[in-house]
């Protein structure tokens, strides 16, 4: 059955996904970086960005397995980037290049329609502006049978999770504390008490956490 999904999501010890201050030059805010220097220390992370080398091991482990049956991919538009209002057709189209990793289909939340954009190596990026459950049915659609991954930011999980529709996170907890930005847990009420741990291993570097929603089979 299908799924949706949470992973290698990363927050610090005191629960931010992001910095404060967060603009174009520096979008993951004061300090935010450091949120993901596991993933760039990683051989799958390198890969990913055309570089070489790399340690293998659990978090390469975890970090290579992100698109393991996912069909589809759900994203807010703060994390698709950093424009505001209106769409400008001919500017932006995302942060990673002419070739995006993800290489499916791609829903965009955003308040203001756009055309989609296909792009090299299979990725087309759709804009939903009529809520989460439209991107969520449109995502499972696309995904034929696959599970549906959301890939953040921590607004858009945070509206899953209100919803109860998220089915399984993984969780990548950094030994940082960055002491303000955007919060992953914060307001969501008593739907988070539906998860459980199913997982929970450190390497060097981070904590991996594995939370899936009561009663799921889950591997």
């Amino acid at each position: 059955m299908s799924r949706l999904l949470v992973r290698n999501f990363s927050i610090s010890l005191d629960g931010y996904a992001a910095g404060l201050h967060q603009e174009l030059d520096n979008p993951l805010g004061v300090g935010g970086m450091q949120l993901h220097e596991w993933v760039f220390a990683t051989h799958s992370g390198n890969r990913m960005i055309g570089r070489e080398g790399g340690t293998k091991g659990l978090d390469d482990d975890f970090f290579s397995n992100r698109a393991s049956g996912v069909g589809a991919t759900i994203m807010g538009r703060n994390m698709f980037g950093p424009t505001r209002g209106p769409w400008d057709e001919h500017e932006w189209t995302g942060w990673w290049g002419e070739d995006p990793p993800f290489h499916h289909s791609v829903f965009v939340l955003t308040h203001h329609p756009r055309r989609p954009i296909e792009m090299q190596g299979g990725t087309t990026f759709y804009f939903v502006n009529d809520g989460i459950e439209a991107a969520h049915r449109a995502a499972f659609e696309a995904a034929d049978g696959r599970d549906v991954l959301v890939g953040g930011g921590a607004a858009t999980i945070r509206q899953y999770l209100r919803a109860a529709l998220i089915d399984e996170m993984h969780l990548v907890i950094v030994p940082i504390v960055l002491g303000g930005g955007e919060r992953l847990f914060e307001d969501l009420g008593p739907e988070i008490s539906n998860y459980r741990c199913i997982e929970h291993v450190c390497s060097p570097a981070v904590t991996h956490v594995r939370l899936a929603r009561t009663g799921l089979d889950v591997d």
